[in-house]
């Protein structure tokens, strides 16, 4: 029997724990508002990962948590999900987290990154042999803006060749990446991280962002907007999708790390961008359902999902 080998991901960035408290009424901001808390293993790249698993890729992580209680949750989780971990663990340190409060709706109000060990660890595990040689054998290399820019940078250099994608991960922290917008393959990220790191103000149209991005040296992109038309370009190639509405939304938290996570397993298979992306919305709006930032699902309900999403449309 022939055993075939999966394209193998290399990523590097967030593995940690994720708070959401939901309101149950309308929210109102600066009152006690009665709802409900969850908590599960998340993180920008993590999250991607393990969609980028269940549609056919094999991973590895690189990232950095502390010898608590939520370190070896974190730990388990990455076993469970089929990822290799070669994370370190700081055992005098805290797992970092994020808190977020949700709307009645699942749209964020607020949230708080807890992450103070990803900036002076992550950095450091880029100089060790061991990551140079997992790099060798990855066929990709992804990454989130939990690293400091010059560590963006070095592994920038250390993916040579190899397609180098990234997760913007929030307004704040999207600069960071200004640095390496030349060596990516694919940034991915929503309309407020794409006008924060172009400086567009917020009437900008797709066009403008689009020609903002390019001008910028980046050459791929997605840049999802909620509801409305997302914005995709890869080479000359540019257009933008409008994702179907999905009735019951019970979070929005993850759907982008979904999205990116879809889309590099489909372009790791050989598909074309636009195709890829639209794989990468089917896995968003799954996500989008369920009350967790990592959604289960068949094949069956892969390919459900994706009738859904509709072709192309290129961008005038």
């Amino acid at each position: 029997m022939i055993q075939v080998t999966k394209p193998l991901l290399f990523a590097v960035g967030g593995a940690h724990l994720d708070r959401r408290g939901q309101s149950l009424v309308p929210f109102v901001p600066g009152a006690s508002n009665p709802g409900i808390m969850r908590e599960e293993p998340g993180g920008g790249v993590f999250n991607a990962l393990r969609l980028a698993v269940q549609r056919g890729i094999a991973a590895e992580i690189l990232s950095v948590r502390g010898g608590d209680r939520i370190g070896e949750l974190i730990g388990t989780a990455i076993h469970t999900a089929g990822i290799k971990d070669g994370s370190v663990v700081y055992m005098d340190r805290a797992t970092p987290s994020y808190t977020a409060i949700l709307d009645e709706y699942g749209d964020v109000v607020a949230g708080i990154a807890d992450m103070e060990l990803y900036e002076f660890a992550l950095p450091r595990q880029l100089t060790r042999r061991k990551v140079r040689d997992s790099i060798a054998i990855a066929d990709a290399v992804f990454c989130d803006a939990n690293l400091p820019s010059d560590a963006l940078q070095r592994l920038a250099e250390l993916a040579g060749e190899r397609p180098l994608f990234a997760l913007a991960i929030s307004p704040a922290k999207v600069p960071r990446l200004a640095p390496i917008l030349g060596n990516l393959a694919c940034l991915f990220m929503n309309r407020r991280e794409a006008l924060a790191l172009t400086g567009l103000g917020p009437d900008a149209g797709l066009s403008d962002i689009y020609k903002a991005l390019r001008d910028d040296g980046l050459k791929g992109a997605v840049v999802s907007n909620g509801a409305d038309a997302a914005l995709a370009f890869s080479g000359n190639e540019v257009f933008s999708i409008h994702p179907p509405a999905v009735d019951g939304i019970a979070d929005v938290t993850g759907a982008g790390d979904a999205l990116a996570g879809g889309t590099i397993a489909a372009l790791m298979r050989g598909l074309a961008f636009g195709e890829a992306v639209r794989e990468g919305l089917a896995a968003s709006m799954l996500t989008l359902t369920v009350h967790s930032v990592s959604a289960r699902f068949t094949r069956q309900e892969f390919d459900s999902a994706l009738a859904w999403i509709p072709a192309a449309t290129a961008l005038e």
